[in-house]
C-alpha cells in the first residue's frame, strides 16, 4: 500500500520537493559549521534558528525555479503505457539540476569568507578572463583543498537518486477520472508556484529578491546563513554588474570628488527631531509654487497646503532631483545618500553591504530613537529589509496599524497597495507622541499612486486635473495638512525638522518635464518651525536627494565622520553644487552644475545643454561649452562614478568613527 502511495504523480512530486528543502537546510548547516568562525561571538540557538526559518523562504523560491520542469512533467497527465520511460527522463532531470543547485550551495561554504556574500552571476564577470587553463588550475586546487566537501556533493547527489519517487510506473490506471484529477492539480499548482517563486501571493509586494534578507539579519554578514546561493543567482542573472570603470588613480579623482565628510562644527550637536516625508510621484509639475512661471501665474496645481507651507515658512530649491526614477530607489537616495547608478541598489549584491545612513548615524551614535513607515504590507518593495540595514530601530507598516486598537484596521486598506495616507499619516503623528526624544522618522506615502483611487468620502471633493494622479495628490497634500495640524499641537513639534521630497516623478504633461533632466525633477523642502534661516527659494544651487542627509546632519551641527555621496545644500557655495543620475532610456548619466547639463555615456560626453534657459534641450551646445569648464565637469563625474561603483563593488560604504579617510 505504501508502494503504490507514493506512485501518484502529486505525492511523488511533493516528496521530492520535500528531500531537496531538507538538503537545502542541511546544506545551510554545513554554510554555518564551516564558517562559524565568522558567527560564534554572536551566534545563539534561538537567533540561529530564526534564521534558518527565514532561510526556508528563499529556499521556497531557488528550489521552484531549479524544479520548475520537474513540476510541469510530473503533473502532466499521461497515459499509463507511456510513463514507463518517461519518469526515468524526469528522474535525470531532477537529480542532475538539483544537484548543480546543491553543489553551488556547498561551494559558497568555501567562497563567502573571501567575498562576504552568497555568489550572484558578477562571479562569471568576475573570472571571464582567467580562461580555461586558469579556472581549471583554480577549481583543481580547490577541490583538493575542500575534498570532503566534494565528497558530500557526490554524496547528496547519490542520494537525490535513490530516493526519487516513483521510482516506477505509477499504478494508477488512466481514465477520465485521472486526466480530470491531473489537469485540475496541474492548474492549481501554477499560482501556487508563481507565489513562491515571487515570495507571496500580494501583487503589492515585489518578487523577493537578495535584498530581502536584511530584513532577518542583525549584520550583513548573517545574509549568507538566510540566502542559498541558486536564489542569489536566479535573481541576478538579468542584472547588469557595477563594474568599476578605471577612468583615473584614487589619488586623481579624490582631488575631483570625495564621499567623505567630516564635520568641523564649533556649534554643539543640536539634538532636533528629524522627519523626513517620502511622497509617491509627487513630481514638481503637479505642484503650484514651482510652476507660476512655466504654467502662468493663475496655475493652482494641486498642493495648496504644501506651497502655502513653502511660502509661509520653509526653504525649497528651483534646480531639485531626484536620483531615480522608482520608489525603491527613492529610499536609499533620500535616508542614506547612496544613488543609483545602472541597476537600483535594492536589486543588486551590494545591497548586503554595510550601510548607514540617518537612522544609523543618529541612532547608534546620537542616541535618537528611530523608525521608518509605510502603510503597506510589511515586506513591500524591501522598504523593511532596508530599512533594518540602514539603522531604523522599528519599523510601522499595516501589520502595526491593524494591531493599534485606536485605528480601524484593514477597514483603511486601500484594497490594492497600503492604508490611506489621511490614517496612516494621522498613526504616524500617534506614535511620534510615544517616542521618547530626540527621534528621527520617516514615512514613505501610497495613495498618490495606482490604480489611483480615493476613500469613498472623496469622491468628488478634490480637482481631477489631466490625468488620474493629480486627484491622488491633491488627496494626500489634505492628508499632509491633517498632519501637521495634529503635529503642531504636540510638545515635539517646535523642536522638529521635516524634511518633504518625492520619490520619483511621474507621468510628465508639459514638454519641459518630459526631457531626461525633466523627468527627474522632484521637491526638496525643508521645514523647522519657528526658525527663520530656513526660509526662501533658491534658485541658483543644484541639489539631489542625496543632499538631504549631509544637510539634515549639517543642519544639527553633526560632529562625527560618515560617508555620503551628496552635500549640505545650505552652505555649499551655489558653482560647486551639481546633480548625478542615470538615465536609463540613454543608458547613460547626466550631470547637472552651473548653467550645463552633460549626457555622459560611460566614456565620452555626448551632449550639453544650457538647461536654465534651453528648459526643452532643443540645442546641443557641447562645442560652445569652455574646454576647461568641459574638462573639470567630465573629471568631476568621473570621479563620482569611479568612487560609487568602487565602494559598492568593494563594500566600503561606512567609515570607523574616528577615519578621516578610507
Amino acid at each position: 500500500m505504501r508502494r503504490t502511495f507514493f506512485r501518484y504523480p502529486v505525492v511523488g512530486l511533493v516528496s521530492n520537493l520535500f528531500v531537496i528543502f531538507l538538503l537545502f537546510t542541511f546544506c545551510r548547516l554545513v554554510f554555518l559549521l564551516v564558517n562559524w568562525s565568522l558567527y560564534a561571538d554572536t551566534m545563539t540557538w534561538g537567533h540561529a534558528a530564526s534564521l534558518f526559518a527565514a532561510g526556508l523562504i528563499f529556499d521556497t523560491t531557488a528550489i521552484l525555479y531549479t524544479n520548475a520542469l520537474v513540476i510541469l512533467l510530473m503533473l502532466f497527465p499521461l497515459h499509463w503505457k507511456e510513463r514507463k520511460g518517461y519518469y526515468q527522463v524526469v528522474k535525470w532531470i531532477y537529480v542532475v539540476c538539483n544537484s548543480v543547485a546543491i553543489w553551488a550551495n556547498l561551494c559558497d561554504c568555501v567562497y563567502f569568507p573571501y567575498t562576504g556574500k552568497r555568489t550572484t552571476t558578477s562571479v562569471f564577470y568576475e573570472f571571464s578572463h582567467e580562461g580555461v587553463g586558469g579556472m581549471t588550475k583554480i577549481m583543481g586546487e580547490q577541490f583538493l583543498a575542500n575534498w570532503y566537501l566534494v565528497l558530500l556533493a557526490f554524496s547528496l547527489s547519490w542520494l537525490l537518486w535513490k530516493v526519487f519517487r516513483p521510482q516506477q510506473v505509477s499504478a494508477v490506471k488512466a481514465s477520465w477520472r485521472y486526466y480530470a484529477t491531473q489537469t485540475v492539480i496541474l492548474v492549481a499548482a501554477v499560482p501556487l508556484v508563481v507565489a513562491g517563486m515571487r515570495g507571496g501571493f500580494s501583487h503589492a509586494v515585489r518578487p523577493i529578491t537578495i535584498s530581502n534578507a536584511n530584513q532577518f539579519v542583525d549584520r550583513p554578514a548573517e545574509t549568507g546563513i538566510v540566502l542559498n546561493t541558486p536564489f542569489s543567482i536566479y535573481r541576478t542573472l538579468s542584472k547588469k554588474p557595477l563594474v568599476t570603470p578605471s577612468y583615473m588613480s584614487e589619488e586623481e579623482a579624490l582631488s575631483f570628488y570625495t564621499p567623505i565628510h567630516v564635520p568641523n562644527n564649533s556649534v554643539a550637536f543640536q539634538p532636533k527631531n528629524v522627519v523626513v516625508l517620502i511622497l509617491e510621484s509627487w513630481g514638481k509639475q503637479h505642484m503650484g509654487y514651482y510652476n507660476q512661471t512655466l504654467r502662468g501665474g493663475a496655475y493652482k496645481g494641486f498642493t495648496p497646503f504644501v506651497d502655502s507651507l513653502i511660502a509661509h515658512g520653509a526653504i525649497t530649491w528651483r534646480y531639485s532631483y531626484s536620483n531615480g526614477r522608482k520608489s525603491i530607489e527613492g529610499m536609499p537616495s533620500t535616508l542614506s545618500s547612496l544613488p543609483n547608478y545602472v541597476e537600483p541598489l535594492f536589486l543588486t549584491p551590494a545591497s548586503l553591504n554595510h550601510m548607514s545612513g540617518l537612522a544609523r548615524e543618529l541612532g547608534e551614535k546620537k542616541g535618537y530613537t528611530t523608525a521608518f513607515f509605510h502603510g503597506a504590507q510589511n515586506n513591500s518593495m524591501g522598504f523593511q529589509a532596508f530599512a533594518r540595514a540602514t539603522g531604523f530601530q522599528r519599523y510601522y507598516g499595516r501589520t502595526e496599524y491593524n494591531e493599534d486598537p485606536h485605528f480601524n484596521g484593514d477597514k483603511d486598506f486601500d484594497g490594492t497597495w497600503a492604508i490611506w495616507d489621511e490614517e496612516f499619516m494621522q498613526f504616524y503623528a500617534a506614535q511620534m507622541n510615544k517616542m521618547k526624544q530626540p527621534f528621527m522618522t520617516a514615512l514613505f506615502s501610497a495613495t498618490s499612486h495606482t490604480p489611483f483611487n480615493l476613500p469613498a468620502r472623496y469622491k468628488n471633493v478634490f480637482p481631477k486635473g489631466e490625468i488620474p494622479l493629480q486627484e491622488c495628490v491633491a488627496y494626500t497634500d489634505h492628508a499632509l495638512r491633517q498632519f501637521f495640524k495634529e503635529a503642531s499641537k504636540q510638545p515635539w513639534f517646535k523642536n522638529t525638522l521635516f524634511v518633504l521630497t518625492a520619490d520619483h516623478s511621474s507621468s510628465p504633461i508639459d514638454p519641459f518635464y518630459k526631457t531626461t533632466l525633466g523627468l527627474f525633477n522632484v521637491p526638496i523642502i525643508l521645514y523647522a518651525p519657528g526658525d527663520e534661516s530656513l526660509r526662501g527659494y533658491d534658485t541658483q544651487r543644484v541639489v539631489e536627494q542625496i543632499d538631504i542627509m549631509p544637510t539634515v546632519l549639517a543642519y544639527l551641527h553633526y560632529d562625527q565622520p560618515y560617508l555620503a555621496f551628496g552635500k549640505d545644500m545650505l552652505h555649499t557655495p551655489a558653482e560647486e553644487t551639481h546633480a548625478l543620475h542615470w538615465v536609463p532610456e540613454s543608458n547613460g548619466y547626466e550631470f547637472v552644475k552651473g548653467p550645463y547639463v552633460l549626457e555622459f555615456d560611460g566614456q565620452e560626453v555626448t551632449a550639453a545643454y544650457r538647461y536654465r534657459t534651453d528648459s526643452v534641450f532643443s540645442k546641443n551646445i557641447l562645442k560652445e561649452v569652455p574646454a576647461d569648464t568641459l574638462q573639470h565637469m567630465t573629471s568631476q563625474m568621473k570621479s563620482i562614478i569611479q568612487q560609487y561603483m568602487y565602494r559598492m563593488n568593494n563594500d566600503k560604504l561606512v567609515i570607523a568613527p574616528s577615519a578621516k579617510h578610507q
